[in-house]
């Protein structure tokens, strides 16, 4: 009844404008004539409430930024004009004057504004003045994020465009997060990713007002964290053999093979990298992941391991070392997790979080715990007697006691401890967090008991997914198209909201061997997510959504920011007829999409047969081509699906 009432007053207070479009909070719509996605303003995540106005604001050549509280803008301020003198080539000056030749007004509140809280803001944009109003320079940084949106997509240019004419429509915003955990996770471990490349992924997620990147930093194929004391973990456990193809197959490499595929990051780089995260409001929380997930160290240390044979281990270089056919937790065919009975262990992790805590002033700490194999374990006579001596009756048991010991050492260093959603089953401490990943279930069942959770479910949330079919995409374990994702809702039916401290996406690293991927692998996926994780929960609508994504596929182009096209992509289902032919239907994700095809190995456009109806598959045809026009213009890629694998999708009975 509260935010419906601030809502009431919003609208009130604004009622002298002349209104177009208003949307309010709490998915109310007053008077909404036109679905602004289609038209200059979208802006993803989407606001909270947004009321257009007659006119426009044109970008004057001389730009000047009055913040009357610079010294807490410092970012901002900076943010602002390199974002706008840029591409457009006019000059940004900053002033503490109030003045009417101010072009943009930052302002920090001196009475606390309690509808937006400490992320929120107010965004008025009038013909001849932009202002910006928030309690907390978070929220101004967000407003600001929101009013880039605003200008031409020209605006996400890295060098000037000549003869544009810089405008924005004129607008009141008011605007704040739903929830305060937004985070991105970045598997840095499978694949090395330099400095400059994290600086760029961390860019790219503050324009969607991300403020959480979990930084994966160590793994069975790298150990990317320098930690003074123990030189093997980056001296052997960052550097594996270059392999190229399908991860997880590929075959154990050679002696010969040189391994100097990989790389660290010094403890130096890491500040770097937490001081240019938080000039953008992002806060980075390392992971360390044990107790499994550990070969990169063990083949460091190999006294950290319960296995003697540990000693010949190498870091993986992608070859399968784990076991999958009997489901979780996995067989693993070499040990490679730490040794929970072997004080040395809580040592050499009092060693590395002890660092850890030093380089990251984020208050938590992730550690891991997922997919540990117990098969090594139970046949160790070390983990037997830890067993008897803590009268233990299960390993997930014993994983339990590895995960109180460490949660203690982490507590001990003055940081709270996370971990994935597994270290339930085996019991944990009632101040422990959970990431739950495995499904929504697990997050469920920790918010239950008082857990502090961040939902992560892999059906909403995995970026390392297939985003389209098979044929397209870097074969992975699963899917999880566009559409799915935007389903993400964070807050199950049911749960105290107090729980949830918010949601995340994960980009795991295994099939991505580059930036330009995980860029492809990010976006348009993470657009779903950060909306499901900042807007009202009322005011998502998939439509309205895809609209605003189309506009910020310009934005990326222009930024130079790869994206996946997959919404495009027709979606392919098989069967058989009473007869035994191959019937295939073709649907697609998005709307108003026309799809053409082939059988005949030539390639469609729309003067091609178009998909109407489901297809009977000419007896000798060994190739379905289809690709998909938007009126007169191919929008989607061309797909050459193989009549082989489409009898593979729909088996012949016997």
């Amino acid at each position: 009844m509260k935010s419906l009432l601030s809502s009431i007053l919003i609208l009130a207070s604004l009622s002298g404008f002349t209104q177009n479009t208003i949307v309010a909070t709490d998915g109310l719509t007053f008077n909404q004539t036109a679905n602004h996605a289609h038209s200059e303003i979208s802006i993803i995540p989407e606001p909270v409430t947004l009321i257009k106005q007659d006119g426009h604001f044109v970008l004057p050549e001389n730009i000047l930024i009055q913040a009357t509280k610079p010294n807490e803008l410092k970012q901002s301020i900076n943010f602002l004009q390199e974002r706008l003198t840029l591409p457009t080539g006019y000059y940004a000056s900053a002033t503490t004057n109030n003045t009417p030749a101010s072009t943009i007004k930052l302002i920090l509140t001196d009475k606390n504004d309690a509808l937006i809280g400490t992320e929120g803001y107010h965004l008025s944009v009038a013909p001849q003045l932009i202002t910006i109003t928030a309690n907390k320079p978070a929220g101004i940084f967000y407003g600001i994020q929101t009013l880039l949106q605003l200008f031409p997509k020209e605006i996400e240019s890295k060098e000037e465009i000549k003869d544009m004419k810089w405008q924005a429509p004129c607008v009141s915003i008011t605007d704040y997060p739903r929830l305060g955990w937004r985070g991105l996770m970045f598997d840095v471990a499978r694949h090395f990713f330099t400095k400059d490349e994290v600086k760029q992924y961390i860019d790219a997620m503050v324009r969607y007002k991300y403020n959480i990147l979990h930084l994966h930093l160590t793994d069975d194929e790298g150990w990317r964290i320098e930690i003074k004391g123990l030189p093997r973990l980056t001296e052997v456990g960052a550097w594996n053999v270059k392999k190229v193809g399908t991860f997880g197959s590929f075959i154990p490499p050679k002696p010969e093979e040189p391994r100097n595929y990989g790389g660290f990051y010094t403890q130096e780089d890491l500040k770097e990298l937490v001081a240019y995260a938080k000039e953008r409001f992002v806060n980075i929380m390392p992971e360390i992941d044990v107790p499994g997930h550990s070969l990169a160290a063990i083949a460091s240390y190999p006294e950290l391991s319960c296995t003697p044979e540990a000693i010949n281990y190498k870091v993986r270089s992608g070859e399968r070392i784990m076991d999958w056919s009997r489901g979780a937790p996995p067989l693993a065919m070499v040990d490679n997790t730490l040794c929970p009975a072997n004080e040395k262990v809580y040592e050499f992790l009092d060693t590395v979080i002890s660092q850890v805590a030093k380089i990251f002033p984020f208050e938590y700490i992730h550690m891991g715990g997922d997919e540990a194999s117990y098969n090594f374990w139970e046949k160790n006579p070390q983990i037997a007697e830890l067993m008897k001596r803590e009268n233990l009756k299960t390993m997930a048991q014993v994983q339990g006691y590895f995960e109180r010991r460490v949660e203690k050492i982490v507590q001990k260093n003055g940081k709270k401890f996370m971990a994935w959603d597994e270290v339930l089953e085996g019991g944990v401490s009632q101040s422990a967090a959970v990431m739950s990943w495995r499904n929504m279930k697990y997050g469920t069942e920790a918010a239950m008991a008082k857990h502090e959770v961040v939902m992560s479910p892999t059906q909403y949330a995995y970026l390392d997914y297939m985003q389209a079919d098979v044929i397209t995409e870097p074969k992975v374990y699963a899917s999880l198209r566009l559409s799915k994702s935007y389903e993400f809702e964070p807050i199950p039916e049911g749960v105290d909201p107090k729980y949830i401290k918010g949601g995340q996406a994960n980009l795991w690293s295994e099939q991505v061997y580059n930036i330009r991927q995980a860029e492809y692998m990010t976006w348009p996926r993470g657009f779903a997510i950060a909306e499901s994780v900042w807007s009202p929960k009322e005011k998502k609508n998939w439509k309205n959504f895809f609209g605003r994504t189309e506009q910020h596929f310009k934005r990326l182009d222009i930024a130079e920011t790869k994206y996946a096209p997959s919404v495009y992509d027709p979606i392919f289902a098989a069967k058989r007829t009473a007869d035994g032919n191959l019937l295939v239907t073709l649907s697609t994700e998005v709307d108003d999409l026309d799809i053409y095809y082939s059988f005949d190995n030539s390639f469609p456009d729309r003067f091609y047969p178009k998909y109407t109806e489901p297809l009977l598959v000419p007896i000798d045809a060994n190739m379905l081509r289809v690709i998909t026009y938007r009126g007169k213009e191919p929008i989607g890629r061309m797909m050459n699906m193989p009549i082989e694998e489409l009898s593979k999708r729909a088996p012949l009975k016997k």
